[in-house]
């Protein structure tokens, strides 16, 4: 009896620094935006931030005079790109915590399966044959939540979310008559990569000047297309994926132990890992849509959160989530504010954040961990 408290005393502080760990996580976050949201050519007090964020939900509730630019700073320009970069670093930590632990495999991310490769010949495809193919309808205007939105970047973005979530599609189909192992899942995505890559050098070997320049700045990823609707329409997306995904989590650990265990659990090993892959590839591709190519996120929060909490998929997730968002809105605001009023790639930051974190970890001895 005695032993049996011991453990189930033992269990709770674990449990309870692993929430505690996510709680400071989410705090660290929410001050990285308030400090985003301040940042700039033209700096915002943070008390005028909280002013004009109370009042937009109970107007006349603060006595905080602000100027009418100061809000329109923050809601039409700060505020979207924040929770962009925030959805975006959601969506690539949780597809690279879930691919990891599908696949046992601590060096998949998005981009291993050839996502990243995808998406952005789906991106070059439209800039270059857009206006061939579609004509006066690629420069023509649509309408979204009231706003007016040029065709040419609705098609660009769907085109990218398309041709994203077809190569996992592809890989599916490939590895599903394979039984779906690890190996070949991970063999399908990398060769699906090199197809659209040869397909992405294609595009930019016959593109115009004007439409090179596009697709390389696409490529180098940014918040520049942010806006309240690329909000509106990611926030769900990744709520779903994040939330069944958590509610797998116990699924996850046991695939942890091996397939062979995971079977005697009653586990459809091949249809959980491909339908785990599907889930976080659709809210993957749904932000790379939007941003361009941003990478290290999906390796970097899954590794940091790891070395801070274990494997444990319920609390790892979480964590990884918020973390993710964590990196990629503090990047952010530094391709914002490093050369300000020039701004950066927010791609540019991500590699030397990554290149410089990967390298730490093999001087500290931890590169056992990425074998």
């Amino acid at each position: 009896m005695a032993e049996e408290t011991s453990i189930n005393t033992a269990y709770a502080k674990m449990h309870g620094q692993k929430i505690a760990v996510i709680a400071v996580t989410i705090v660290l976050l929410i001050l990285a935006m308030i400090f985003a949201a301040a940042s700039g050519s033209v700096y915002i007090p943070p008390s005028d931030i909280i002013s004009v964020l109370l009042n937009s939900v109970i107007p006349g509730i603060s006595d905080n005079a602000v100027n009418e630019n100061t809000a329109m700073i923050l809601f039409n320009l700060r505020l979207p790109r924040i929770f962009l970069a925030a959805l975006a670093g959601v969506c690539l930590a949780l597809a690279g915590a879930v691919m990891q632990a599908l696949l046992r495999n601590p060096l998949v991310s998005p981009f291993t399966l050839g996502l990243s490769s995808a998406a952005s010949f789906g991106a070059a495809f439209m800039i270059v044959l857009g206006p061939i193919v579609l004509g006066s309808l690629y420069k023509s205007t649509a309408y979204l939540f009231g706003y007016t939105l040029s065709m040419n970047s609705v098609l660009m973005i769907f085109s990218a979310f398309v041709f994203g979530w077809m190569s996992v599609s592809i890989i599916y189909l490939l590895s599903h008559s394979r039984s779906a192992s690890q190996s070949i899942i991970i063999l399908s995505g990398v060769v699906i990569g090199y197809i659209f890559q040869a397909g992405l050098l294609a595009m930019q070997y016959i593109s115009s000047d004007e439409s090179l320049r596009d697709i390389i700045i696409w490529l180098m990823g940014g918040m520049w297309g942010a806006s309240w609707q690329a909000v509106i329409i990611l926030f769900p997306i990744t709520l779903a994926c994040f939330i069944i995904m958590e509610m797998r989590s116990w699924k996850l650990n046991t695939l942890s132990a091996g397939d062979d265990v995971a079977k005697n659990l009653g586990i459809n090993v091949a249809r959980f890992r491909i339908q785990g892959l599907l889930i976080v590839s659709f809210g993957a591709s749904a932000c790379l849509a939007f941003t361009g190519v941003i990478g290290f996120v999906g390796l970097m929060a899954p590794h940091i959160c790891r070395m801070i909490i274990g494997n444990d998929n319920r609390y790892l997730i979480p964590c990884a989530a918020a973390a993710g968002a964590l990196i990629l809105v503090v990047s952010d605001t530094l391709a914002r504010i490093v050369l300000a009023p020039i701004e950066l790639p927010v791609g540019i930051i991500m590699y030397l954040i990554g290149g410089v974190f990967f390298i730490y970890l093999i001087v500290k001895g931890r590169g056992a961990g990425l074998e």
